[in-house]
């Protein structure tokens, strides 16, 4: 499998990370905006072509599927672009920043029939997978999730600390991860409302937002977010159920009175980005749907877009 990686940022090397444990695969382009910087982190992973032009990496006969890891304002517009050259794409969380555009992926991907899959890593994270187990399993149904994301991001700047060329968003980036494992957990969401605080003077962003979720099956969901927060960073979920309760922290859990549950042998990895992209390999070479294809996690971006239209 020949891979090129557009975004060579923050989350762009977490993925190169990722993809060198994977047997058979060779990442053969970098796409940056700067060639400078791209150049130097292709040397650092060995990866042969570096390119300020997406459009010049998918003309390459060495690219077999490429991982998309830019701003958010260009996931979807490059998304179909890849696809209408022939290639499968893994485009990183959020899928787009309208409902209109997460629709115009779906119809490039039906139309193509290449693989295409969004980064919905909460879905990979051995933590939230043991969980899912306990629910297909009929052993645990969940009643209740209660989640924090926050960061402290006054200023527009990346994971590494470094300025950024775009500015995130809490709703169509953050809130997305919350509202898909939400419904991936307890079923199809059937009633959403939002709240959001003060827009930034200079960022123009809500930075602090309330959302409430319920789902098909009687389960509540309430989302806190913020960029204000200037404390412990990161997503953190409590799951409350009918047989117990449980705290996820990204790739770890454990249960409500805080004693570790071992989640070491959930998968092949404990990185849940190395198994996203495992599922994003395999899927391409089986020839089937993978884990949060578009169509699977498509009803997350219905739900943003509503919630959208509640905050005006």
């Amino acid at each position: 499998m020949r891979i090129a990686l557009a975004g060579a940022g923050a989350f762009g090397e977490k993925h190169l990370d990722g993809l060198k444990n994977i047997d058979g695969v060779t990442v053969t382009s970098l796409v940056g905006r700067n060639l400078e910087p791209t150049q130097a982190i292709a040397a650092k992973y060995g990866i042969g072509h570096a390119t300020t032009e997406l459009a010049e990496t998918l003309a390459r006969d060495d690219v077999d599927a490429v991982i998309l890891c830019t701003p958010t304002q260009m996931h979807a517009e490059q998304a179909i672009a890849c696809m209408d050259a022939g290639k499968h794409v893994q485009v990183e969380i959020p899928l787009a920043d309208s409902w209109a555009d997460a629709q115009a992926v779906l119809r490039k991907q039906e139309e193509t029939g290449l693989t295409c899959m969004v980064g919905h890593t909460r879905r990979f994270n051995p933590s939230h997978q043991w969980v899912h187990r306990q629910v297909m399993a009929g052993a645990f149904n969940v009643q209740q999730m209660d989640v924090q994301t926050y960061f402290f991001r006054r200023k527009n700047i990346n994971a590494k600390g470094e300025a950024r060329s775009w500015t995130d968003h809490l709703l169509w980036h953050h809130a997305a991860h919350t509202v898909d494992l939400f419904a991936y957990q307890a079923g199809r969401i059937v009633d959403a409302h939002a709240m959001q605080g003060p827009i930034h003077p200079e960022l123009g962003i809500a930075m602090d937002m309330s959302i409430q979720l319920k789902s098909e099956s009687g389960a509540i969901c309430t989302l806190s977010l913020s960029f204000n927060n200037d404390g412990p960073l990161g997503t953190f979920f409590r799951y409350i159920g009918d047989t117990g309760t449980y705290i996820a922290r990204y790739d770890d859990l454990v249960n409500g009175k805080e004693e570790p549950i071992d989640v070491s042998k959930v998968d092949v990895s404990m990185n849940g980005i190395e198994l996203q992209d495992r599922e994003f390999v395999s899927a391409i070479s089986e020839g089937r749907e993978p884990n949060s294809s578009v169509a699977k996690v498509f009803d997350c971006y219905r739900v943003l877009g509503e919630l959208e239209k509640q905050l005006g």
